[in-house]
């Protein structure tokens, strides 16, 4: 069975993280650091760190992931911010590393007009000079290049953009994926039934490989297949349905996976409850013979 989480806020301190996932009974946690919408992400305190542990402790669960901030572009062709999304992303590492977080998860960034090869070369560059920067202090933190809605000139649209990714950089042993499936909806890519998820699935392992995927993003779309639109909706509530999660929940491939959600909540959490709970009910119960 897949191990299902949530996104969860930081607000009050990191370590409350693990409080609210085990409120909504979850398996798997992804956060932020430190703001999302900032440069200037400062480092773990040691009361931080310390914090952080006893939660984890606390809630006992192995699956936790850090998510970049959305400000870093990898493939930017504007020198001053291709470096600082670098010593951006370095500083990012550096923070995993003292939380003992393993991967970091980010979106691949847009070549604004460069061109998608030029793009990819420079996303590369940019993923070695971080963790040439982090040095030591990354430890063997890894980073997990997630598919985006191919809106604009963002990269990352199709696996083979990853793929290139990864075969370009120096540092691809600590390299993996994310597959968001809003992003992968948007982009094209349909769950909807066996078959053409069965392709997406082929595709993935034919260019980056399945066993570099690390996680998944379960977040239903607003928008239409193909529509190059990143709206997040409820399970079960928008373009993806009932039957697409189930699809994606169901795949022999995917059983083993950390799955969180990415869709609106208030403070409450009340809705990751619910999408969780209706996750679950879409997960079909093994035979035992095959147990």
């Amino acid at each position: 069975m897949p191990f299902l989480g949530a996104h969860m806020p930081t607000s009050g301190g990191l370590h409350l993280v693990f409080d609210r996932i085990a409120a909504v009974g979850g398996e798997a946690l992804q956060l932020f650091t430190r703001n999302q919408r900032q440069w200037a992400g400062t480092s773990i305190t040691d009361a931080e760190a310390e914090a952080f542990a006893a939660g984890w402790k606390r809630w006992g669960r192995e699956h936790i992931f850090a998510h970049a901030s959305y400000l870093i572009n990898l493939a930017s062709p504007d020198e001053t911010l291709w470096r600082k999304s670098a010593s951006a992303l370095a500083r990012e590492f550096i923070r995993c590393a003292r939380l003992n977080i393993p991967w970091v998860v980010l979106h691949p960034g847009s070549h604004k007009g460069a061109g998608r090869n030029d793009g990819c070369i420079r996303a590369a560059a940019c993923l070695d000079m971080a963790f040439e920067e982090a040095g030591d202090q990354a430890g063997d933190v890894g980073l997990l290049l997630e598919n985006t809605s191919g809106t604009g000139t963002a990269l990352g649209a199709d696996p083979e953009d990853l793929a290139e990714m990864i075969s370009a950089s120096e540092h691809a042993l600590r390299l993996g994926i994310c597959w968001d499936t809003c992003h992968g909806f948007a982009a094209g890519h349909d769950p909807r039934h066996q078959d053409s998820w069965a392709e997406v699935t082929s595709r993935l392992d034919r260019t980056v490989g399945l066993s570099r995927l690390q996680l998944l993003h379960l977040n239903d779309s607003k928008t239409p297949l193909g529509s190059r639109r990143d709206r997040h909706e409820h399970i079960g509530l928008g373009e993806i349905g009932f039957a697409g999660f189930s699809t994606i929940l169901n795949d022999p491939p995917l059983a083993h996976l950390p799955m969180v959600l990415e869709t609106p909540k208030g403070s409450d959490l009340a809705e990751d409850i619910e999408n969780l709970n209706v996750l679950r009910g879409l997960l079909k119960a093994v035979p035992e013979e095959n147990l």
